[in-house]
């Protein structure tokens, strides 16, 4: 016998039979006969109604539903099935295991009644992994949470070219007051100065940063001693916070910002325009403090801007006088021609280091290797590719040919004599090569 409660309550709830049908696994044929036979016994959508009238209507006009005759046939259907679904609830939940029963061994059992078939003849023990214990909340500037979640698309009406946008997200545990921005690329650049900008808004630091398992702010993932991404370290050695990675897999360990990003997505991305990826980072930082800043927070019950001023913000570290400088660190190996290819583009190194893999930390300004911890090489940085040389990189006797200049040649020629530097200097007077070539075709 089909749950006609749980039938009754989605159809006076405004849902359409064929929704019904498909989400309790009922033929639609059969929902509208139920639904017919109900309005015939007075029930219409619009009157007030609960559980227990909806209980009292069925058993005084759907006898059958009560009887425990009904409820044995449902049962006696699912019998049949019973190790396929004790093998399915190993590996799936049991919404799961109905659906494919439904689907593919055509079972017509409603959801409810395989929930209670599961219930009352497959009892599982409580596991101490059941239990929801309660996170405490710490104390006030204590810990942020932080996470990348996926917006949308947006096309850039200058362009037209086409962005999937990401969005940082920051969220204080005490307050809830939270910082979003948009993101086009998910690299080590962009982390690193969403979180500076992330401190810039807040105008405080928190002690400790709770983050995800990723490669640009952990390397190794480990429970007791994980190894951080050095930029990211360097950045949390700067502002003086205290990295503290979620355990591998394990979401919950950052619900604050989990929970958000639904959030984010509906309230601030959904249904909008924006003219210029500019629009959409200002659109950002006003609704940060506009509209999730001044929401009444389901939690707390408060304004999460006005708690993190009044409580939080005082509790919090200051910001540094400086301001840091975003670093990234590679690493790059020395080519046959003591060079090293950094973001496209090659920078000389002594030449004794050929073969070494050495350490790049790349900044806005400058390209700096090291090996080990002796700093070897800096170049100022060139984006765009091509290639950068100092020739006191490279083995004199090898590039002796290319500083051998007529200056070069004039200096060698005093220090011989003054014949020869008469006779040199002579030789490189305007056009003398060319000339020397020309007498050169004549004898030919």
């Amino acid at each position: 016998m089909f749950d006609l409660v749980e039938i009754f309550q989605y159809w006076l709830a405004g849902d359409s039979l064929r929704h019904i049908a498909r989400n309790l696994g009922v033929a639609r044929d059969t929902v509208i006969k139920l639904v017919k036979t109900a309005e015939r016994k007075g029930l219409h959508r619009g009157q007030p109604w609960d559980p227990e009238f909806l209980e009292a209507f069925v058993r005084e006009h759907f006898s059958e539903a009560d009887g425990s005759d009904g409820r044995s046939r449902e049962f006696s259907k699912l019998e049949e099935h019973h190790e396929a679904i004790v093998e399915g609830l190993k590996e799936n939940h049991a919404s799961t295991v109905w659906q494919r029963l439904r689907d593919e061994q055509h079972l017509r059992v409603s959801r409810s009644t395989f929930y209670r078939y599961v219930q009352e003849r497959l009892p599982r023990p409580v596991r101490a992994a059941d239990v929801v214990v309660h996170r405490p909340e710490g104390a006030p500037g204590d810990e942020v949470q932080v996470d990348f979640g996926r917006l949308g698309f947006w096309t850039d009406p200058a362009t037209g070219k086409r962005h999937n946008v990401q969005a940082f997200a920051m969220t204080l545990v005490w307050s809830r007051h939270m910082f979003i921005y948009p993101v086009a690329k998910l690299n080590s650049a962009n982390w690193l100065s969403c979180h500076v900008k992330a401190f810039e808004f807040f105008g405080a630091v928190p002690r400790r940063v709770v983050l995800d398992n990723l490669k640009d702010g952990v390397v190794k993932t480990d429970l007791y001693d994980p190894k951080i991404n050095r930029s990211y370290r360097e950045m949390a050695n700067h502002y003086g916070i205290l990295p503290d990675p979620c355990r591998s897999g394990e979401p919950t360990d950052k619900p604050h910002v989990e929970r958000v990003v639904p959030y984010v997505r509906d309230s601030y991305w959904k249904g909008r325009s924006f003219g210029s990826w500019g629009e959409m980072e200002g659109e950002a930082s006003r609704w940060c403090r506009k509209v999730a800043g001044m929401r009444i927070h389901r939690s707390t019950q408060l304004r999460p801007l006005e708690f993190y001023e009044a409580e939080e913000k005082p509790a919090m570290l200051p910001l540094p006088s400086e301001p840091w400088e975003q670093r990234e660190w590679l690493t790059a190996k020395v080519a046959p021609d003591s060079h090293c290819l950094v973001k496209r583009t090659l920078y000389s190194v002594p030449w004794r280091l050929l073969g070494r893999t050495l350490d790049v930390c790349v900044t806005r300004n400058t390209v700096q290797f090291s090996d080990g911890q002796d700093v070897v090489k800096t170049h100022l940085r060139a984006d765009g590719g091509g290639r950068r040389t100092d020739n006191a990189d490279l083995p004199p006797d090898r590039i002796a040919f290319f500083q051998r200049t007529p200056q070069w040649c004039l200096r060698t020629a005093s220090s011989i004599g003054p014949a020869v530097e008469k006779a040199v200097s002579e030789l490189l007077q305007e056009d003398t090569l060319l000339r020397v070539c020309d007498m050169n075709v004549e004898k030919a």
